[in-house]
């Protein structure tokens, strides 16, 4: 029986899958970090190359970790009201510690923390999850839910000639629809000159002497 095995197996183990989901949605947001330094550098940020079946298969997890993250995002508000710049250790700090704020605060924060754990258990990388929570939920905070596209790749992987897409997040390279403009057909017609009605009757009595002065003739 196929009890509780939805999804796709990818040719491992479970626990070998789990760690591969997790590894690369870790990566996905760690492709926003500050990297300017680093030798290995993302080329892109917010987009990873995998193949098509894993692509769909951890976007869920991806999906579920920012909404994780945007759901604590007004508890973190709430929070920042009752905090204080103060240095750890400082008099200052001692002092908010011993005040009604930090009780506050505290309460406030508390719903913060759990998300965070949360988050980490599913990603198993504590600077994905700070990137999470402090870059990627904020731009998300109003949009609900499609904060990933997957994009398939024309060439395929080399070697096993593997489907390839491109995993990337919403809002950075979104296409701009550009309608063209109607054409406008329904111009008004140019009227004819005044005085046009008056020519056309002249030829007519003109034609029409011709024609008597030539009977007149015969």
């Amino acid at each position: 029986m196929r009890h509780r095995r939805r999804g796709r197996i990818l040719g491992r183990n479970p626990s070998h899958q789990r760690a591969l989901l997790r590894n690369l949605a870790s990566s996905l947001f760690l492709t926003e970090r500050d990297a300017e330094l680093e030798d290995n550098a993302p080329k892109v940020n917010g987009r990873v190359i995998t193949t098509l079946a894993k692509a769909k298969e951890v976007r869920p997890l991806v999906e579920k970790c920012i909404t994780i993250a945007r759901r604590s995002l007004s508890a973190q508000e709430e929070a920042q009201q009752f905090a204080t710049d103060a240095d750890r250790d400082s008099d200052g700090w001692r002092k908010w510690r011993k005040s009604a704020n930090w009780g506050k605060w505290n309460q406030a924060i508390a719903s913060v923390v759990t998300a965070r754990r949360r988050a980490l258990r599913l990603l198993g990388d504590k600077k994905a999850v700070r990137i999470l929570f402090d870059e990627i939920a904020p731009r998300f905070a109003d949009r609900n839910g499609g904060y990933t596209r997957i994009l398939r790749l024309a060439h395929p992987r080399l070697g096993d000639a593997g489907i390839r897409a491109i995993l990337e997040f919403v809002g950075v390279r979104d296409r701009v629809i550009e309608r063209s403009e109607k054409p406008a057909f329904d111009t008004p017609e140019e009227e004819p000159p005044a005085d046009e009605g008056a020519q056309e009757a002249a030829g007519e009595e003109a034609a029409s002497e011709e024609t008597e002065e030539g009977d007149d003739a015969k």
